[in-house]
């Protein structure tokens, strides 16, 4: 069981050093070289979703670096995430098919956050158009109760706890694809426990150290992507 949900004022917090840390550290060469050596792609189709309430700007960084490794890396191109997940969800269910028929192949997803719930209930539903699945810092476990902005949507009237039910029904219905779950525990925004996948077969949780909003910039988390959208040996 994942701990309460995060403080929202020290989650804040660490989102704003660490991002001071990201900005202005020293260029570590070790990390330079993880990022030249990655392996490059073979032009393989990999759409990225944004996190709540962003859009495809908060991703461009990780997405120029998956063209440069040789994928075909797109934006999810829905404007910003807002918080209606199944109104979305049913927005990305034939765009996902449109993807999938332009490309001749399925498709690999990377989602940031709430993008990250979003990819897996899409393979989830289709597992014959999804290749593979990544979620950085996606709280798999219980929705939104383990979040530092659970209280927010307590007062607009959600409730939080049918949430977490629903979450545990869907979950029964295991994805079969594979998913790859990094997680930090400087997330900050997400409980770092709820991050860690135990429901999918064929699953790698992946652990990370940089904050929530950092975590699809961290030169650590671009290093390992590659190696886990390829469609297979190059």
């Amino acid at each position: 069981m994942p701990a309460r949900h995060p403080s929202l004022l020290i989650g804040l917090a660490l989102q704003l050093l660490f991002f001071r840390e990201l900005l202005f550290r020293r260029r570590r060469p070790a990390l330079r070289a993880d990022l030249a050596a990655a392996p490059r792609g073979n032009g393989e189709a990999v759409w990225v979703f944004p996190g709540m309430g962003v859009g495809d700007g908060s991703t461009c960084t990780l997405r120029r670096y998956l063209r440069r490794q040789g994928f075909d890396a797109r934006g999810w191109g829905l404007g910003r995430n807002p918080p209606d997940a199944q109104a979305t969800l049913a927005r990305l269910l034939p765009r996902l098919e449109e993807v999938v028929v332009a490309t001749g192949a399925p498709v690999a997803l990377v989602g940031w956050s709430l993008g990250g719930l979003l990819a897996r209930e899409l393979a989830r539903l289709r597992p014959d158009l999804v290749r593979c699945v990544v979620t950085l810092g996606s709280p798999v476990v219980g929705g939104l109760r383990h979040t530092a902005i659970a209280g927010f949507y307590r007062l607009q009237g959600w409730d939080i706890g049918e949430i977490e039910r629903l979450f545990a029904v869907v979950d029964r219905t295991p994805i079969r694809v594979p998913v790859t779950a990094i997680w930090s525990r400087r997330d900050g925004i997400v409980a770092w426990q709820a991050c860690v996948d135990v429901f999918t077969p064929e699953v790698e949780n992946l652990e990370a150290t940089s904050c929530h909003w950092a975590l699809g910039l961290d030169r650590e988390v671009l290093a390992a992507l590659p190696e886990r959208l390829r469609a297979g040996p190059n």
